[in-house]
């Protein structure tokens, strides 16, 4: 399926998606947080779309934003698509998991969750993965400050 197509047929379950092709040769589709867990269930359970191989999730600081990108692709059509999903709450920045849909977001997630704080409602098991419980902070936010290289130096 085309980027043109899939974009025709997706609009049309969710009103308000924004859609760009930017420079890449995926369709790329931002989300509101409250919309994600529908819009990924139907890319994954739509026999015209089967998105079932989510290859690819990050989590994102855009400044004002913080958010998680997903790059997903179907292996029975071959076509793949980018959705974003930004929330402006900093304090509480809060996503649905989507590790119900596609197992390997589990892991994904809690790294996410672990370096920039994002929460991801619903999850089995949020907790820190590569960092100590008792870190303080999320290292790969923008407004991150590094207290003990800031001694060292």
């Amino acid at each position: 399926m085309t980027n043109e197509a899939l974009q025709n047929l997706i609009s049309t379950w969710i009103p308000n998606l924004e859609f760009t092709e930017e420079k890449s040769q995926f369709l790329n589709i931002t989300v509101q947080p409250e919309q994600l867990h529908q819009l990924m269930t139907q890319l994954k359970s739509n026999p015209d779309t089967h998105f079932d191989y989510l290859f690819c999730l990050t989590g994102i600081d855009w400044g004002k934003e913080l958010g998680v990108i997903y790059h997903l692709e179907s292996t029975t059509h071959r076509h793949s698509i980018v959705v974003k999903v930004k929330t402006e709450d900093r304090e509480n920045p809060t996503l649905d998991t989507v590790c119900y849909i596609w197992r390997t977001a589990e892991f994904h997630e809690r790294e996410v969750f672990d370096f920039f704080g994002i929460i991801f409602t619903n999850h089995p098991n949020l907790k820190r993965l590569f960092l100590t419980e008792d870190w303080d902070g999320f290292p790969l936010r923008k407004d991150y400050v590094d207290e003990i290289n800031m001694v060292i130096k």
